[in-house]
């Protein structure tokens, strides 16, 4: 199968391992990742924050771009569910643009969507003997749906000792700009998080979102804590650089 990656603001600039995950994972499955060079940001942030008329032009292209692609994929569940839920939104009123979208909505997936339900694999040959703990990111849990799609690939990574995360349903605090408008609450919310990931004993943190894992990743860092937080496309592929 050919696959787009929409690899996302976030991944791409600060965390390019994730896409480069996502593409030796899918290859090793024996399908063909196309890259898009004339992609950019879906606009999420923008149209999160209330900015239609700037959003709309970043969510025009986005659909330029991937319009012919049958499958594309993206590793943030945050970005699936700005294409899924908020693009229909900002597109009323212009009826050639909700019919691009319609037509483009339902072929773009999260990676796990993507392995699960379209590629129909859970085991993807992925061996990791470490501790690690599961954060299942708003968007994904609230948005998307994702249920337990990105645990049941976790749990068929070989020799992984998988441990269940107390209160994981609570959000990290991140919530985009919700970070720097209300940072007092953002902070402790993320405080709460960084003790729950501490208690498992756990030394790796994965979830499905980087955006939500760098807010999760610097309160530990910040507190010394001795987890390291990875996008679960790394360990599925096997590429997360061993913390020391």
């Amino acid at each position: 199968m050919r696959i787009a990656l929409f690899v996302t603001c976030v991944t791409d600039a600060l965390y390019p391992d994730t896409g480069q995950a996502v593409v030796r994972l899918l290859e090793r499955l024996g399908h063909t990742v196309e890259f898009p060079l004339e992609q950019s940001c879906c606009g999420q942030m923008h149209g999160n924050s209330g900015y239609r008329a700037e959003a709309l032009p970043l969510m025009r292209r986005f659909v330029e771009t991937f319009r012919d692609h049958h499958v594309v994929v993206a590793p943030s569940g945050s970005c699936v569910a700005m294409v899924r839920d908020t693009y229909p939104r900002l597109a009323a009123g212009d009826a050639a643009l909700t019919d691009a979208v319609a037509r483009l909505r339902p072929r773009v997936y999260e990676l796990s969507e993507l392995l699960i339900d379209v590629l129909d694999v859970t085991d993807v040959g992925a061996r990791f003997p470490f501790p690690v703990t599961y954060h299942p990111t708003c968007h994904g849990m609230r948005m998307l749906r994702l249920g337990d799609r990105p645990l049941r690939l976790l749990r068929a990574v070989r020799d992984i000792d998988l441990v269940d995360l107390p209160d994981a349903g609570e959000c990290c605090g991140f919530g985009g700009t919700f970070a720097v408008r209300n940072a007092a609450v953002s902070g402790a919310m993320l405080a709460d998080k960084c003790q729950a990931v501490r208690d498992t004993g756990a030394r790796y943190v994965a979830a499905a979102d980087n955006s939500c894992l760098a807010h999760i990743g610097g309160g530990l860092s910040r507190s010394r804590a001795p987890v390291q937080a990875v996008h679960y496309a790394q360990i599925l592929a096997g590429t997360v650089a061993q913390a020391r």
